[in-house]
């Protein structure tokens, strides 16, 4: 065996990703991450290096990796079959634990993905309100839609409301229905909702953008100007559903929407997402309440699919418990303040952004309100931050650190050990 082969046993499986895949990889991680088992708040690669896991598989391991009761739900299930194409008594539990933990939510339409919640979400507003234009805000994630990827992350923003395409291969027509404001400025957003009031279907935000917090009173104020002009106001919550309360970014900040999209935690870390809300919009989804052309036609293969619903109710169960957010808010919030504290006492400028489920750094000394402050940060140096860590066994994204319910005293310990040794290597 040659040396190089001990020294990087995934480099045979990195060469043959190579030439499978596009770019060496799956669109996510770089090629060379190759990620082998996962337990609790730690994963492992192929060569066996060991890591704090901040990734959480992009967030929906929120009660940790292989999480025992997770597991022996789908183990329970997989033997009596992984999907059938029709109703199965656990994914109406989990729609009926949807609608009772979800203030805007009558009722739940099962979908795979959060790209299909969000692009659904946005068709049953179209639909109820017989108009085609959607506001959006930017740097607002809301899959990989043609119409989510307008103004997600323009390299040179454009004059607001008119969007910039984010990726190769959407009409141009795609642009004429879009709208985009900017996040956390209710003023432009008022204006353009006066200007445009009666061709729009609706608007559809991150209550929680990315890592950007909602400015007080923000989400409030879109709330009660879609109310005032009969727009319905949608949430993208497949981030946030389950992560910042039990009852999502609606409960956390006080302010329902008409609907929401759910995924990540709702499915157990399977694929499950969700759109939920008002009856009187859902029905669209309904075709006997419907005539032909108020119908929304959708099904999916694996909508709602047994395996992926206990794995959810699992989940759901585990955090309805007393204490569940308040550990995982201990957590992030002593893990905010640390990173802080370092960078301060190193004499970096950089901004510690988010709430303590979901937050990470910006290399700037500005402060960041909307997506275009985002693009005053150093990313060169964030990406060399980044690299750093990994090499010390912290494993996360390029842009946010996911904390869950399964990070222990000594994944904390490691986390700001590694931060200390970091920061000092980017000081030299």
């Amino acid at each position: 065996m040659s040396v190089q082969t001990v020294l990087d046993p995934t480099r045979d499986l990195v060469e043959q990703a190579k030439r499978v895949l596009p770019g060496g990889s799956f669109g996510n991680m770089p090629a060379e991450v190759v990620l082998k088992e996962g337990k609790g708040g730690r994963i492992w690669d192929e060569a066996g290096r060991e890591y704090v896991d901040f990734l959480l598989g992009s967030g929906p391991m929120f009660v940790g990796h292989a999480h025992p009761e997770v597991t022996a739900a789908v183990q329970e299930q997989v033997p009596l079959g992984t999907t059938f194409f029709g109703n199965n008594r656990h994914g109406i539990a989990l729609a009926e634990a949807i609608c009772d933990a979800v203030p805007c939510a009558d009722q739940v339409r099962f979908v795979c993905s959060g790209t299909e919640a969000d692009l659904y979400a946005m068709r049953a507003v179209r639909a109820f309100k017989k108009r085609d234009k959607i506001l959006k805000f930017e740097g607002g994630y809301h899959g990989m839609s043609d119409y989510a990827l307008m103004s997600l992350a323009p390299k040179r923003p454009g004059n607001f409301p008119r969007p910039t395409p984010d990726s190769a291969g959407i009409p141009k027509s795609v642009q004429d229905e879009m709208l985009v404001a900017a996040f956390n400025d209710i003023d432009m957003v008022e204006s353009l909702i006066e200007e445009q009031k009666n061709d729009l279907a609706g608007v559809i935000v991150e209550p929680f953008q990315r890592l950007i917090p909602p400015k007080p009173g923000f989400l409030q104020a879109l709330r009660d100007i879609t109310k005032k002009h009969d727009i319905p106001l949608i949430f993208d919550e497949v981030v946030t559903g389950f992560r910042f309360a039990y009852g999502g970014a609606q409960e956390y900040y006080g302010v329902t929407p008409d609907l929401c999209s759910l995924g990540k935690i709702v499915g157990g870390g399977f694929a499950l997402a969700a759109i939920a809300g008002r009856a009187d919009i859902m029905k669209h989804f309904d075709r006997l309440a419907m005539t032909d052309e108020d119908f929304i036609f959708q099904v999916g293969t694996l909508s709602g699919n047994p395996v992926a619903a206990v794995a959810g109710l699992a989940t759901l169960e585990i955090l309805k418990r007393p204490g569940a957010y308040e550990q995982v808010f201990a957590t992030g919030r002593e893990l905010m303040q640390a990173l802080d504290a370092l960078l301060k006492k190193a004499g970096i400028p950089a901004q510690v952004i988010g709430e303590p489920p979901l937050f990470d750094v910006v290399f700037t000394d500005q402060p960041i309100k909307d997506y275009r402050d985002t693009l005053k940060g150093d990313k060169a140096l964030a990406t060399r931050f980044n690299q750093l860590l990994r090499a010390r066994g912290i494993m996360k994204g390029e842009s946010k650190y996911y904390v869950s319910l399964a990070h222990t005293r000594a994944d904390i310990d490691h986390t700001i050990a590694a931060w200390a040794e970091s920061i000092a290597e980017l000081t030299r």
